[in-house]
């Protein structure tokens, strides 16, 4: 996985194709599965890679996880459909040289059939091949909680990165949600799930700790959702992630917020230049994406105090 290199004129003909035939981008999903494709099984995978290799010499990993839950649910379909712009801004722009992105969702552990679902890092067109066979369950527990633990004991313990382990760059993680996770990562719900025998829970403390040694890690909670502008939810996250919870206005934004996020991570670009990359290219998400975004780029993005998890997690609250 992660060889080839993305083309909007590939990802437009299977635009055509679809609108053709009058099938759905998430064929998978609208087809009344109900179980998790294999592809994007997480029981028994050993390790999701972001490989470099001759066509890709410095890959940069990029994940995206989503709430598939509740009024998530649209998350992925407009993922799908600004895939172009993602991918613009982090090649033409030169955002990021060999980004390789994987897609992820995340459901409720305690009830639903598909609670974690993972695709593979790509470079190329599969990465929107892997958003369609997303099952879109709409489940979830109404408890105001859904089992992002889960996904991010997966990204902490199942991904190997070679920007972390050759270059000592940590990749990057978004995770877009509107809940709380769980307070623990549940031994019964790992060995289910993903087929790990743990020999205890593991707090979300720990896991965020063990995670964000590999990646930087960003929640996303965007306008329209249950739950925007929750103060518990964003409280909660923030207590985890310090400055890298962010608030956007517009879900159609995400893609421009994801690929900026990751310009000024690599030090491509301030603030003003991305919003500037966004005017060329017409997109209307600026003043979302700048907001959004403010808290990161002011240069002293936090105050010194760790957060006490045990460990050099990376992440310092504001």
């Amino acid at each position: 996985m992660g060889s080839g290199i993305w083309s909007t004129d590939v990802y437009a003909a299977a635009a055509n194709y679809r609108a053709a035939k009058g099938t759905s981008a998430f064929a998978y999903s609208d087809s009344g599965a109900r179980a998790v494709h294999d592809d994007l099984n997480p029981y028994g995978v050993a390790a999701r890679e972001s490989r470099d290799s001759a066509e890709h010499p410095a890959t940069v990993a990029v994940a995206v996880l989503f709430d598939v839950t509740g009024s998530m649910g649209g998350v992925p379909r407009t993922l799908q459909t600004k895939l172009p712009d993602l991918l613009g801004l982090l090649l033409r722009k030169g955002y990021a040289a060999d980004p390789q992105i994987l897609f992820g969702a995340i459901g409720d552990a305690t009830c639903d059939r598909a609670p974690l679902q993972i695709g593979q890092f790509e470079s190329d067109n599969r990465m929107d091949e892997d958003l369609g066979k997303v099952l879109l369950e709409g489940g979830g527990g109404g408890q105001k909680s859904e089992s992002y633990e889960l996904a991010m004991y997966f990204m902490a313990r199942h991904t190997t990165l070679d920007c972390f382990e050759k270059r000592g760059r940590r990749g990057y993680l978004f995770i877009i949600g509107d809940e709380l996770p769980y307070p623990k990562v549940k031994r019964r719900e790992v060995g289910k799930v993903i087929g790990d025998g743990l020999g205890r829970d593991v707090t979300t403390k720990e896991i965020v700790a063990e995670l964000t040694r590999k990646y930087d890690v960003y929640y996303i909670l965007p306008a329209g959702a249950s739950y925007a502008g929750d103060r518990q939810v964003l409280t909660a996250w923030r207590e985890l992630l310090g400055q890298n919870v962010l608030e956007l206005d517009d879900l159609d934004a995400v893609c421009e917020t994801i690929a900026l996020t990751v310009g000024l991570g690599e030090d491509a670009i301030s603030l003003d230049e991305g919003l500037s990359d966004l005017d060329d290219l017409g997109s209307p998400a600026g003043t979302a994406v700048g907001k959004a975004l403010a808290r990161l780029d002011r240069g002293t993005l936090v105050v010194t105090e760790g957060l006490d998890l045990g460990g050099d997690s990376g992440v310092v609250r504001l």
